[in-house]
């Protein structure tokens, strides 16, 4: 079948007129009405499980608890033949491997059981779970241009976001769909001229604690789409 040049033309620029009459911050507002409809973010305690499957290695179960009032995180990890836990509440961190709380240099070492890579765990899985929501965060900085760009076959609304240098140094695009709003995809560079960094490709949802979490994450690598992995979430 046949496109008509007219036609092609009118609709790259609907596609550029669309993304031209939403600002950064209100496409932003529009996101967190799809993912967080009742405002449940800031009030958020629940449970819910993590299956990671990365290729050439087994899988790894991850149970996350998340209290956003009480600053509490507990990251409960299953693989092969071990279990380790981090508990964070507040500034303090506690760690277990297989039950015992009492663990040699040597064990904490081989496992990297330390309250830093607890406090890491913390704030990694309440970024990327806390989704769009996180991006309301003091030191956030959301470009009012909104780009339009087709990534995957797929034309999405795009925002981009940078960090204040205390916060972080990566730039990040946040992919939306045009009529749902809905998350689809997230992309992160440490330095975008390299193509370095990572995409996220985003499918499903999953209701948790009222929040609209996307289900499975598939991730790539910018420069060459080498597939790195795929996070699976289910209720707790």
């Amino acid at each position: 079948m046949k496109t008509s040049l007219p036609c092609i033309v009118f609709l790259l620029l609907t596609s550029v007129a669309n993304s031209q009459s939403i600002s950064g911050s209100e496409l932003l507002e529009k996101a967190i009405d799809f993912h967080d409809p009742n405002e449940k973010w800031s009030t958020f305690s629940s449970a819910f499980k993590v299956t990671m499957q990365t290729p050439n290695s087994s899988e790894r179960l991850s149970i996350i608890r998340l209290d956003i009032p009480r600053q509490s995180f507990v990251l409960e990890v299953s693989k092969d033949d071990d279990s380790y836990a981090f508990i964070v509440e507040g500034d303090s961190c506690k760690v277990s491997l297989n039950g015992k709380t009492e663990l040699t240099e040597d064990q904490k070492a081989k496992h990297r059981l330390n309250e830093e890579r607890g406090f890491m765990y913390r704030d990694y899985y309440t970024y990327l779970y806390g989704l769009p929501m996180k991006l309301k965060d003091a030191g956030t900085l959301i470009d009012p241009i909104v780009k339009t760009r087709e990534f995957k076959g797929k034309a999405y609304l795009v925002l981009q976001v940078d960090y204040d240098s205390k916060v972080g140094k990566d730039r990040w695009y946040f992919y939306f769909d045009p009529q749902t709003y809905a998350m689809e995809v997230y992309q992160f560079y440490h330095d975008e001229s390299k193509n370095d960094g990572e995409y996220i490709l985003l499918s499903g949802l999953e209701e948790i604690g009222g929040i609209k979490m996307p289900k499975t994450r598939a991730w790539y690598y910018n420069k060459d789409d080498n597939f790195l992995g795929t996070d699976i979430l289910t209720p707790n």
